[in-house]
Order: C-alpha cells, then structure tokens, then sequence
C-alpha cells in the first residue's frame, strides 16, 4: 500500500467526509444495511472513493445478507491489496485500494462461485459510476 504524506493526509481530511475518511484512514465501519450501495441493481462500476480507480464490476455484486456491499472478485486481480486484521483478536483479511491504500473492508472465504470470495466492503468507501453515466 503507498504511504501518503502527511501533507497528503491533510488533504483528503479537508476534502472526505468524516464518515469516508473514518472508513478509508482509520479503517472505519459503517452500521450494517445502512448503506444505498445494498440495493443499487445498476451495471456500472464501484471506485475507489479517494482516488476514483475502478475496483468492482457491478456484475459481480451480490446479496450476501451480510449489510454490507458484497463482491465476488475485484475488477482487477490487483487493484485491491489484502493485510491481515487482528482487531477482533481472530484473524481477519482488510481489503485496501492498491493504488491509494483507502482500507475497504474485508474478504471472506465464504462467498459464492466462481471465486468462493465475499469481498465485503463499506459503502461509504466506493463511488458508483453507472454503465449509462446517469447517477
């Protein structure tokens, strides 16, 4: 994950939300199925909130009854980096922005096929940017 400055970090104090830089900088959060992203049904593509890199296909999304925005795979094998979690005292794997280090949320091994992954992420982290470039 890149280091940012802490000049950088300023920056995107004064330019996120509290809610996102919680999420993306203090690897934040949110309350379960409070997020709009659960029930958005568009093609299109999740980003990166900080940086705007596209992350997810929307085809890949799924209702994983977790709460959360849940993906089965990234838009790319390497736009998302993983680091191991020890906050809940068992293991957990965080997902991060490979280009700007936003924390996302997590993986789990336990989602559907083809990739058996849940890419389980805040949506306060992500940006949709849909297919027919309406928002």
């Amino acid at each position: 994950m890149p280091k940012l400055s802490d000049a950088e970090i300023e920056a995107l104090k004064a330019r996120l939300d509290p809610h996102t830089y919680a999420i993306a900088f203090e690897e934040g959060t949110e309350r379960a199925f409070t997020h709009p992203f659960n029930a958005e049904k568009r093609d299109g593509a999740y980003h990166c909130k900080v940086c705007d890199v596209p992350l997810f296909a929307a085809r890949t999304k799924y209702d994983s009854g977790s709460g959360w925005p849940s993906f089965w795979e990234p838009l790319a094998g390497d736009t998302v980096e993983t680091k191991t979690d020890y906050k809940l005292r068992l293991p957990r794997t965080e997902i991060h922005c490979a280009n700007c280090g936003a924390h996302l949320g997590h993986v789990f091994p336990d989602g559907p096929q083809p990739t058996g992954q849940r890419y389980c992420t805040n949506g306060g982290a992500l940006d949709f940017h849909p297919e027919d470039g309406e928002n």
